[in-house]
């Protein structure tokens, strides 16, 4: 299965790590990112988060993204809740 949605997350984000979690739990593809590593990533998260650096921020198929969704949320915007 290709990935449905992208991750940006960082190592020791417990908010991250849970949703990681839920989402491989539910058989749900994502691509993963890390901020720390990847300075053009960065800069995404804070351009869709008011200038922070908040994760996880979550970017779906159609473009629009999350940040912090529950899996709920997330399977809701997938069309598969």
């Amino acid at each position: 299965m290709t990935a449905q949605l992208t991750m940006y997350s960082t190592p020791w984000c417990g908010y991250c790590k849970r949703l990681k979690s839920q989402l491989d739990r539910e058989g749900i593809a994502f691509a993963e990112v890390d901020i720390e590593q990847d300075p053009a990533a960065a800069d995404y998260v804070m351009s869709v988060n008011g200038g922070n650096q908040t994760v996880p921020t979550v970017v779906f198929p159609d473009g629009t993204a999350r940040t912090n969704p529950s899996i709920g949320d997330v399977k809701e915007i997938l069309g598969l809740a």
